[in-house]
């Protein structure tokens, strides 16, 4: 018996077109390498005692100080801050996820049903605008409507007979002011993205349910949200990958330094670590600190991607 050829696949040779792939590839697999993964040999500094050994080089005092395996870690989890901060930072976040979802999908909708391209434009930039803006800008414009003594809100609220209110030393009112301005700041871009996808359903599915004597209401439901779910999936496992993480710049510029009298309602580990640094902390614990939430957020994507592939196979992303 003749014995049958084993099929080999042809060997793919390497063509021009992969040449020009490569070099546009190159310089963000350097950046990557250098800034995002040679870092992250920096880890060990939160398993170690770290020291500077006077006259030695970093990775010399790294390499000489002493192992302590998880005390570091055993320090800021049993901190006296640890549930403050667990509960502000998963709060804020899972406040921030819901309305980030929800108030972009309904003005995306809603941009879509505009029949003037001009007013939709308009409409776009200006909602569009505050993402492009600093937070240190932003809390400039928050200081002239909050200042205790000539702030506009005090000034609107004297006019009416009302008590001028010392904003920045009165918690009760932040959870709302800093939900707001998040909000305000955020949702222009993910609106953008929702509208993208809309912009790219067939019409003649809409053209076909007017037909048929649908209304604006049942076009939305039954149309936009099932052709925008993959992207709506895709962002809400992007921002539950860092629910452990807030925005610096919201919590600590808007409040102006996050004083004592805010601390409680504005503390968060972004603003745990930054004090941290400043303080008498080794370098240790804050790094643990920071290490603590790369590893929840990965965990709560891996788990967030489970859950949604036991629902809906299609809409995992891993």
């Amino acid at each position: 018996m003749s014995k049958e050829k084993e099929y080999k696949a042809p060997k793919r040779k390497w063509r021009k077109d992969d040449t020009e792939l490569f070099g546009l590839a190159l310089p963000a697999t350097i950046w990557y390498a250098i800034f995002c993964y040679l870092p992250m040999f920096g880890i060990v500094i939160a398993f170690k005692e770290f020291k500077i050994v006077p006259g030695r080089s970093f990775l010399y005092s790294l390499f000489k100080s002493e192992w302590c395996g998880f005390k570091n870690f055993k320090f800021f989890v049993t901190s006296n801050q640890f549930a403050l901060l667990i509960r502000n930072t998963l709060g804020y976040n899972i406040l921030f996820i819901v309305l980030g979802l929800l108030i972009p999908v309904t003005l995306a909708i809603l941009m879509s049903q505009l029949y003037s391209s001009i007013a939709a434009k308009v409409y776009q930039t200006m909602m569009f605008f505050p993402h492009f803006l600093s937070w240190v800008v932003v809390s400039y414009f928050v200081y002239a409507f909050l200042n205790p003594d000539k702030g506009l809100m005090n000034i609107i609220i004297v006019a009416f007979g009302g008590k001028a209110i010392k904003w920045y030393s009165a918690p009760k009112y932040w959870p709302y002011i800093l939900t707001f301005m998040h909000v305000w700041k955020t949702m222009g871009y993910s609106m953008v993205v929702y509208l993208a996808s809309i912009t790219g359903i067939d019409t003649s599915m809409y053209e076909a349910a007017m037909m048929d004597g649908a209304t604006k209401w049942q076009q939305a439901r039954y149309i936009t949200l099932p052709s925008i779910k993959m992207i709506m999936i895709v962002m809400f496992i992007l921002n539950v990958g860092r629910i452990f993480y807030s925005d610096f710049g919201l919590f600590y510029q808007v409040t102006q330094g996050l004083p004592n009298s805010l601390s409680k309602v504005a503390s968060t580990f972004d603003t745990y670590i930054y004090n941290a640094l400043r303080s008498n902390v080794t370098i240790g614990r804050t790094a643990a600190a920071g290490f603590f939430q790369a590893i929840c957020c990965c965990l709560t994507v891996l788990l967030t991607n489970y859950i949604v592939s036991k629902i809906d196979p299609d809409s995992a992303i891993i």
